[in-house]
């Protein structure tokens, strides 16, 4: 019997096989000027057969995401691996009654709540817990993880004994293609009929040189196209500008069960997480630190509004997000305030002088009163 060839045994291979040993062989490469085209080729390679094989689940009719409304002035998602805590900690922000037991898998469907603070109604999301493969579909998890793209802030809740979940968790998070405290880099990716890529930059890239991102792009079938780069960038960030569909978030930590944890535990776990917050779900004075920090982490302002001829509202504030503009405000408050926008009149700390007259894309800054007049 004849030996099989080489590349047909290449073809039996799965996507999964291909990603599997591509991601060894990265794994064994070690970075330096030398290798970093072949290292950004390999990562390129990886994304396109990732894409394709996320594009088959699509085209065999397998659906992804709970059908979840947004709703208030911002979403938050709270994520964890099972029993970190989150039924608990959703009951005890908001008014919803989240099943709550001591056994993995209690939640198995999206359970919205709504907490207030600071006159902001913030819509808090209850998710089944992420378990180690979710973003390849294990445990729920295409469906857990999509509801993140609809989130604007994501809560990563850890139990104080179970720390080392952290990076398996952010794992598939990133995986899944969610960025989180990240911005998404200014790059911009413009194709053309012929002459090949050209690039301009504004920014030094110690870590990405013009003929590595030629072949990044070549991967993706780019071979004419302007390319300008304005933010430092890798070769992971330059193929998710390519790809496009990445969602971008801010994130807070929070440790969760520190009354069951001894003082060398807590001082291991603010060593290792300096910027989280440490609570006991049952303990009030945690809820209200911890509620002041999703306020916070979703870069909410207060906007006070004034009629012509009276007296500003100082009571119950517009809530908007920082660097907010007068136009975002019009948008809010009704659909034709835009067109039918005339000026505004603005007092506080964005203006230069109280009662300024300006237009709609100036920005406006936390606790500024604003008066909007219309044709």
């Amino acid at each position: 019997m004849a030996a099989k060839k080489p590349d047909e045994d290449q073809k039996k291979k799965t996507n999964w096989d291909k990603i599997k040993e591509l991601e060894d062989e990265l794994s064994k490469t070690k970075y330096n000027k030398r290798t970093q085209h072949h290292i950004g080729l390999v990562k390129a390679k990886i994304a396109n057969l990732k894409k394709k094989q996320e594009a088959r689940g699509k085209s065999s009719g397998k659906t992804t995401g709970y059908d979840v409304r947004k709703t208030g002035d911002g979403t938050v998602i709270l994520l964890g691996f099972p029993s970190v805590g989150k039924s608990t900690l959703l009951n005890k922000l908001t008014n919803a009654e989240s099943p709550i037991g001591a056994y993995d898998f209690t939640t198995l469907s999206v359970i919205p709540g709504t907490m207030e603070h600071k006159h902001a109604k913030i819509q808090i999301l209850d998710v089944p817990g992420v378990v180690s493969g979710a973003a390849s579909g294990r445990g729920r998890g295409k469906e857990v993880l999509a509801v993140m793209r609809s989130c604007d802030l994501v809560l990563i809740l850890l139990d104080i004994n179970r720390l080392g979940e952290y990076d398996a968790l952010i794992k598939e998070v990133y995986e899944t293609g969610i960025r989180l405290n990240q911005k998404k880099p200014d790059v911009k990716i413009k194709k053309k009929p012929r002459g090949g890529i050209s690039i301009g930059k504004t920014v030094h890239l110690p870590d990405l040189d013009d003929e590595t991102i030629k072949l990044i792009l070549k991967e993706f079938s780019i071979s004419n196209a302007n390319v300008l780069i304005r933010t430092k960038i890798n070769a992971d960030q330059l193929i998710d500008c390519i790809e496009d569909n990445k969602k971008y978030a801010n994130s807070v930590i929070v440790v969760n069960k520190i009354d069951l944890a001894t003082p060398e535990q807590i001082a291991y776990a603010k060593e290792k997480f300096p910027d989280a917050l440490f609570i006991c779900a049952n303990n009030p004075s945690n809820i209200i630190n911890l509620k002041e920090k999703i306020y916070k982490g979703l870069d909410l302002i207060r906007i006070f509004l004034k009629e012509a001829g009276k007296k500003p509202d100082l009571e119950v504030p517009l809530i908007m997000t920082r660097d907010c503009t007068i136009e975002d405000v019009c948008n809010k408050l009704h659909r034709d305030f835009v067109t039918k926008f005339k000026f505004a009149r603005v007092w506080g700390k964005s203006a230069k002088f109280g009662g300024q007259r300006l237009k709609l894309k100036h920005k406006l800054i936390d606790e500024d009163i604003l008066e909007i007049h219309l044709r």
